[in-house]
């Protein structure tokens, strides 16, 4: 039997225009009951009930599927439960996919939901990200952080893992920055700018949120 999870998230998807199989539906639903189970022993989230697992966790992790393609490798930096990259992985397989966070236990709770759900092309690994700067680098099409960090500091550490041409995305809460724009250079940080910012309210009212697109536009940035 379905779960609610299941409901909310297959509807709402739809409406961003993804079309679940019940085989992801099926894996969405045990991803949120395996991040339930590991939150009682040890705290990977703060969102524990399913409308707002559903919501705030899987579909606006799914904002980001209009944006990468099949021939793009994404890296999800402090990627904490698996936060946007596993609901990402979970309707497109065919994307090679890396995670990296500094805290083991977040980790370990990613590596088991990859085991249990059969994911492939998908890599979680216990580092910070600087520590990528000499193994990783220059890997990436596509970066991206949900509420990691400060944006200047998010381009700081992922600038040395971008691909040529490449694009970064921060996801954030509304305002929680200031208002950026597209064509805004990012302080601090030499040669990004701001190419698009796209803005969406959560279903159900629970919150509004925008993505920044950054793009190295003159010289690279070098810090890291």
């Amino acid at each position: 039997m379905r779960s609610i999870i299941g409901d909310i998230v297959e509807q709402e998807a739809l409406l961003l225009g993804v079309s679940l199989s019940s085989v992801e539906i099926d894996s969405f639903e045990r991803y949120a009951a395996e991040l339930k189970k590991w939150n009682n022993k040890v705290n990977l989230t703060a969102i524990i009930r399913d409308k707002e697992i559903a919501i705030k966790h899987f579909i606006d992790s799914l904002t980001l599927a209009p944006y990468i393609t099949a021939s793009d490798r994404l890296l999800d930096i402090g990627s904490g439960a698996g936060l946007p990259i596993i609901p990402l992985k979970i309707i497109r397989p065919d994307i090679a996919m890396v995670s990296v966070d500094a805290v083991a236990k977040k980790i370990h709770f990613q590596r088991h939901v990859i085991r249990t759900l059969n994911l492939q092309h998908i890599e979680a690994i216990h580092a910070r990200i600087e520590d990528l700067h000499n193994t990783h680098r220059g890997t990436f099409s596509v970066i991206t952080s949900r509420a990691f960090t400060r944006l200047d500091r998010f381009i700081s550490l992922a600038a040395p893992l971008l691909a040529e041409n490449g694009v970064m995305i921060a996801m954030k809460g509304y305002g929680s920055e200031g208002e950026v724009t597209a064509g805004d250079e990012v302080e601090n940080c030499g040669g990004f700018s701001v190419t698009s910012v796209h803005r969406y309210t959560l279903p159900l009212g629970m919150g509004e949120r925008v993505l920044t697109f950054l793009k190295l536009s003159k010289a690279p940035c070098n810090k890291g």
